[in-house]
This record gives structure tokens, sequence and C-alpha cells, in this order.
């Protein structure tokens, strides 16, 4: 006799090897039919409706009876409330909203842009227009200077460097952080424009 001879066997009604092999492969995310271990349920049938107080193997036959699964919404209840819905379908609508809310989403990157307090003025264009396209492509972008050896008792200069770089970027971006020190890095973070979004 294999599983599926048993499985008929040993319920009321007989239902059809779709039916349930459904049931078996059913996700493990939510108490489903056979998950559930409690011996009463307060069940609500496929169209809201509350049905009362019944055993789980009555809820069980009512689900099997509309080809439907019992799915356990509120555990913690006292006694247990449980659902009788297409658990698949459920399922795919709450994975379709999940990928809408993510589509939805601007994922905004941190950029790093590295000066130095005697950065050259070549060298301060080229890490001008790469903080400027970070910004256009909708990223954040932290500009930095590090101190090395006795720079850091002139502070003042890197500030102007900073203040420079924020005022050249002033048409696509926004101070969010204004110049601040951490530990030997001087930084500032540059915000694109709303409308730049």
């Amino acid at each position: 006799m294999d599983l599926w001879d048993r499985i008929i066997r040993h319920t009321q009604y007989v239902y059809s090897r779709d039916n349930i092999r459904r049931w078996i492969t059913i996700s493990k995310d939510m108490y489903v039919n056979d998950g559930i271990r409690a011996r009463e349920l307060r069940l609500i049938d496929h169209n809201g409706e509350q049905l009362g107080i019944k055993t789980r193997n009555e809820a069980l036959d009512i689900a099997a009876r509309v080809n439907l699964d019992l799915v356990l919404v509120a555990p913690q209840a006292k006694p247990p409330v449980a659902r009788v819905m297409d658990y698949g379908k459920f399922k795919f609508e709450q994975q379709k909203k999940e990928r809408e809310v993510r589509k939805n989403q601007k994922i905004i990157n941190l950029k790093e842009v590295r000066l130095s307090p005697t950065i050259d003025e070549h060298d301060f264009q080229t890490k001008l227009r790469n903080g400027i396209k970070f910004l256009e492509n909708g990223d954040k972008v932290k500009a930095s200077i590090r101190f090395r050896g006795r720079a850091i008792t002139h502070k003042e200069i890197g500030q102007r460097v900073l203040d420079r770089f924020a005022e050249a970027c002033k048409e696509v971006a926004t101070v969010e952080v204004k110049p601040k020190m951490e530990g030997r890095s001087m930084f500032l973070i540059l915000a694109p424009l709303a409308e730049k979004k």
C-alpha cells in the first residue's frame, strides 16, 4: 500500500490525488493544514464568515470540501483562529506586493571622493567631475580629507577645500552634513537635489 492509498483510507472524505499532493507540499511559513496542532480552532470560512469553534478535524474537513487550505492566522489567540483560503494564491499575492514595493524603492548609495588639503587644481576638477557624476546618478557623496602628519594643525585649509567642493556642487546637491572632524579626517556629505531624483 503506497502513501496515497494510506492517506485516502485514513480520511473521512475521498480527496483527489492533486489536492492531497498540494496539502503535503505546502510552504512552512505559516501553520497550514496538517501542520496545525491545536485541538480546537475558531474557524473563518473562505467568504469571511465565522463558523464558530470547531475541532481540528472538523476544520480540515470543511477546508477539504471546498478544496482549499486551512491556515492558522492567529496562533496566540484563545482558541487559535484559522481561516479557510487558497494558501498558494495568498502567498502569490503577498510576493507580488513585496515585489511592487521593492520596485518603487530608490536605493541611494554613498560614494566617497577623497581630497587632500594641498590638492592641485587639475586633481580638484577631476574629483569634482566624479562627485557631480555620482550626484546626478542619484547617489550621495561623502567628500573627505585625510590629514597626514602635522597638517592636522591647519584644519582651516581642509575646511576651505571642502567648502569650495560644496560650493562647486551647489547646482546639483545640498549639504546634508556640514564639514566635521572624525579622527584625522574631515568630511562632509552632499545629497542630490529633490528634482534630480
